[in-house]
């Protein structure tokens, strides 16, 4: 495929951009808020990939379907991600358009041919590059959702409990890309269930990526939440466990076949489980604790994962 002039906004890591606030989410909380003339006293924010539903097996299978369809090679291999490489640039590289420029700048260490076309060599016609396979490979990712897309078990039932709680704010904080996420969201949520999250920030929204804890401080800055403490976590990945202790938050881990390898308990996860439904995970063994206990409180204690301390 032969590449299209564009001209993208980007810096090569997105380091320019600042948050711009998404105007279709925050209803329920205006609202709320003004009846209630309180602030929240609790937040559950949600990842997206991984959390929400099991995407990274989509995701590869978008961006190889971009690497092919972009005939990408180096010394006349194609350029493909495995299921074991690409569990590596789940657990350490957040955002897509970082997977792959981390992909040829460090693993590759080499740009790929394009079709009959050099290597891009200067840093516009890498990022050009780059900011083209993504796009592409969103518009992949979409058609794969239509037929795929399944929310985690439990993730509804607990959304919906923390939902209908007018003292916790809920909202989606994801590294990924405003479209992919956005198509995510309402393919698995529904638009009803979308439009009353309290926040929502995905990846174009911040400079930052995970596991920089930039996206969840946002997060609890739009809530106007003071203490991160109160602000509980539902991640999948190491990046996101980071991120969200590196914003001085709780962390609940629901991992996947990709992630539950993964030392979370020796990162300083609270608790972590394989999914939410098949431990009847609710907004009570989550909050519960905190509110009779305390803050610095055991969460889910009967219900997650047993804490092993390695030797």
């Amino acid at each position: 495929m032969k590449l299209i002039p564009i001209i993208s906004s980007l810096s090569i890591f997105g380091a320019t951009q600042s948050f711009v606030p998404t105007a279709r989410f925050g209803v329920r909380s205006s609202s709320r808020a003004a009846s209630n003339h309180k602030s929240f006293e609790f937040a559950i924010l949600f990842d997206c990939d991984g959390v929400i539903l099991e995407t990274e097996e989509l995701h590869r299978v978008a961006y190889n379907e971009a690497f092919q369809e972009f005939d990408l090679t180096i010394d006349g291999v194609p350029v493909h991600w495995s299921t074991e490489y690409y569990d590596v640039l789940q657990n350490s590289i957040g955002g897509g358009k970082q997977k792959m420029f981390f992909h040829f700048r460090n693993t590759t260490q080499t740009f790929p041919h394009v079709g009959d076309q050099p290597p891009p060599t200067t840093l516009e016609a890498q990022q050009e590059l780059i900011d083209q396979l993504q796009t592409f490979k969103n518009k992949v990712y979409q058609r794969i959702m239509k037929e795929q897309a399944e929310p985690r078990p439990g993730l509804l039932e607990l959304m919906d409990e923390a939902l209908a709680d007018d003292t916790v704010a809920v909202g989606v904080c994801s590294a990924s890309t405003k479209e992919s996420a956005l198509q995510t969201l309402d393919y698995t949520l529904g638009p009803e269930r979308v439009a009353k999250l309290d926040v929502c920030i995905l990846g174009d929204d911040v400079a930052a990526k995970k596991p920089d804890p930039l996206i969840y401080n946002v997060a609890r800055e739009r809530l106007g939440i003071e203490d991160p403490n109160v602000c509980v976590v539902i991640e999948d990945s190491l990046i996101g466990l980071r991120a969200a202790k590196g914003a001085g938050m709780k962390c609940v881990i629901t991992y996947t076949s990709g992630t539950e390898h993964c030392d979370f308990y020796g990162e300083g996860a609270d608790a972590k489980v394989p999914d939410l439904g098949s431990r009847k995970v609710t907004l009570n063994s989550i909050l519960g604790p905190l509110r009779e206990k305390g803050l610095d409180a055991q969460i889910m204690e009967d219900i997650r994962d047993p804490v092993t301390v390695s030797v």
